[in-house]
This record gives C-alpha cells, sequence and structure tokens, in this order.
C-alpha cells in the first residue's frame, strides 16, 4: 500500500523527493487531465504526513498517521474540491469518499452539486490550519482541480498562500495553468506532470483488459486514465455519432444531431469537436492524426476542402466555447451554433 503510484510516476517522484530538504508551502502539480497528478499528489500528502517514511519517500502505509489518512480521517489532512467529485471517482485516479473542504461529510442536497470550488469551503479551513497539528507534525491541504476555483474563492486562497500558516503544506493539481489567477501561480512551486510514454500507457491499459486500447488511447491524447474511464463508459454510440456527423457537415444534419445529442455533457461535445479540428489542421499541414487515425480517409478528404485560415478560426472559437460549455443557457442551441458554424467551413 505504501506504492501506489502508477507505473509512469516513478521517475517524477524521484524528482519530487528533492524538494524535501526545502519544502515549499504549496507545490502546484500540473500536466494533461487523466495522467494522475490528484493520486500522485494524494501518495506525496500521505507520506509527508507518514511517521515512518520510507529510504524512497514513500510512506510506510502501516503506522497511525497511515491508517488514518487510507480513511480520509486523518486530523491533519483537508481536501478541498467541488461536490460534484464526492462520493464518485474522477478520471485522474482519485480516492472517492466524498469530504468536504472542512473535512466533514456533507449532506446530499436537493440542487445539483456544484462543480465549483467555493468560497466557504476555503474559508472552512481557517479553524483547521489555526489549531495545533497533531504530534506537532505537518498539515497538508489538497485542492484540485485548481481550475475549479470560483473567483470569490480563488481570492481567498490568495491570501492564505501570501501568508501561509506555518507547518502547513498546500499540494494543488490542475489540468490547465491558463485557467488559474496569475498571482496565484507566482505563489506556488510548479512541478511539471508528463505524459507518460504510448508504451507505457498502452502497458497499463492492456492490464486493465481494455478492448481497443489504442483507440482510446488516441482519443484521449495519450491520457491513460481518461482513455480507461471512457472504454468503460456507455458513450461510445454517441462518440462515433458525433464522430460520423463531423465526416459529413451540413445544415441539416447539424440540426438533426443537436436534437439528438442535446442532452449529452456539451463540454465532451466540445472537446471532440476541438479533437477533430485539430486533426484537420495537423492533416493539411503536415499530413499526421493524432486523435482520430480510424477516420483517416474522411479528415483527409475534409482538410483538402477547407481554408487554412477558416480552420485556425474555428479553433479560436472551439476554445472559447470550451470557456462556457459547462453552464450554457441553452444546450441544444449550443450544439447546433457550433455544428452550424463547422459546417459553414465547407459550404
Amino acid at each position: 500500500m505504501s506504492n501506489s503510484l502508477f507505473p509512469w510516476q516513478d521517475g517524477v517522484w524521484q524528482q519530487l523527493q528533492q524538494m524535501r530538504a526545502r519544502l515549499p508551502h504549496a507545490i502546484l502539480f500540473h500536466g494533461a487531465e487523466g495522467i494522475g497528478k490528484t493520486a500522485f499528489a494524494e501518495q506525496f500528502a500521505q507520506s509527508l504526513l507518514c511517521e515512518q517514511p520510507q529510504a524512497d519517500g514513500h510512506a510506510c502505509g502501516v503506522c497511525g498517521s497511515c491508517g488514518w489518512f487510507m480513511q480520509y480521517n486523518h486530523p491533519d489532512y483537508r481536501r478541498v474540491r467541488p461536490e460534484i467529485l464526492d462520493g464518485e471517482d474522477a478520471a485522474e485516479g482519485d480516492g472517492a469518499d466524498g469530504e468536504a473542504g472542512d473535512g466533514k461529510k456533507t449532506a446530499k442536497s436537493a440542487k445539483a452539486p456544484s462543480k465549483e470550488i467555493k468560497i466557504d469551503q476555503i474559508r472552512a479551513l481557517s479553524g483547521f490550519m489555526n489549531i495545533s497539528t497533531h504530534r506537532q507534525g505537518q498539515r497538508v491541504v489538497l485542492l484540485y482541480p485548481a481550475e475549479a476555483l470560483n473567483t470569490a474563492a480563488a481570492n481567498a486562497l490568495l491570501k492564505t498562500l501570501e501568508e501561509p500558516p506555518p507547518n502547513t503544506v498546500f499540494l494543488l493539481s490542475s489540468n490547465s495553468l491558463d485557467r488559474l489567477l496569475p498571482t496565484i501561480l507566482s505563489r506556488c512551486r510548479k512541478f511539471a506532470m508528463p505524459l507518460p510514454s504510448r508504451e507505457q500507457a498502452m502497458a497499463w491499459l492492456r492490464q486493465q483488459e481494455v478492448k481497443d486500447a489504442d483507440v482510446w488511447l488516441a482519443e484521449q491524447g495519450g491520457a491513460p486514465l481518461t482513455a480507461y474511464a471512457q472504454s468503460q463508459s456507455e458513450g461510445r454510440e454517441l462518440i462515433d455519432e458525433f464522430l460520423q456527423h463531423l465526416t459529413r457537415p451540413g445544415i441539416d444534419g447539424a440540426l438533426k444531431c443537436a436534437e439528438h445529442l442535446q442532452k449529452t455533457p456539451v463540454a465532451e461535445l466540445v472537446a471532440w469537436q476541438q479533437r477533430w479540428l485539430y486533426d484537420l489542421f495537423s492533416f493539411k499541414l503536415s499530413g499526421t492524426i493524432r486523435y482520430y487515425p480510424r477516420y483517416e480517409k474522411a479528415l483527409a478528404g475534409l482538410a483538402a476542402k477547407v481554408e487554412t485560415g477558416a480552420l485556425l478560426r474555428a479553433l479560436k472559437s472551439s476554445n472559447e466555447r470550451r470557456a462556457i460549455a459547462e453552464h450554457p443557457l441553452s444546450a441544444r442551441l449550443f450544439i447546433e451554433d457550433m455544428l452550424l458554424d463547422y459546417a459553414a467551413m465547407f459550404a
């Protein structure tokens, strides 16, 4: 139990140990979604609290502190994350036991669980940080994903990072540094988490007995945990339906597709189209495809029909849509607009 890192993380774990002699008050683990950053940060949190850490820096897994930690019951540890992640596994490979920012179980409310980290969760940390640590050790706060901080929560966290309490380490995990306040970035020591090699990712997916592992891995940009999560979901038919529409752009098809897929999470549709546009752009410039090699023939045909400038504008527009895709006023109208813009490139 003391070392449950993913196989591709051993090298970066060794790099991280070099920080322990002069541990910064805040470390920001960043990299692509679906590579295990949060699980990695949790392992580090456990090792910081362990009473008998091993020579390689891993927690022993057997001391009292490790026992508390593995039950999410350690008095010097807090996990801060959006309500929506409580009680479910994220694709990052997190532990699933629900816990609010103050470490207490939250009652299920009638409202849909929030996708944001809210200011109340940050304020709840103040009491935790003002009491003595257990056995005069460290206290650790793990916050993820950092880009889920809403504006008020981010500003509250910034004040804490500017005047960090003693013996406290903040571990943040982020899939997207450009969505964080520059002031928060400047208060953290950034620690990059690279994608695993294709060989490492494929070996792990085969161990999980994932059928068509190469297809899933390509579609998720080389991120094995999101590849695995998608392979276990029931959304394969939806992805294929959406991609089939993109091979035959048109007004009628756009309207029908939007009607049929309006209950699919809009952010997922935007992400699928972003990858498709990237492949179109990549094929037009260099003849290479990253995400959807199964659709090479269709992509080649479409790349020949579209102007490079139109593709660049579409990619920019797609990035802008991604920023608001979590809260569309009308999912159907949002999807229609996205697909009609796409069809217009080939009109």
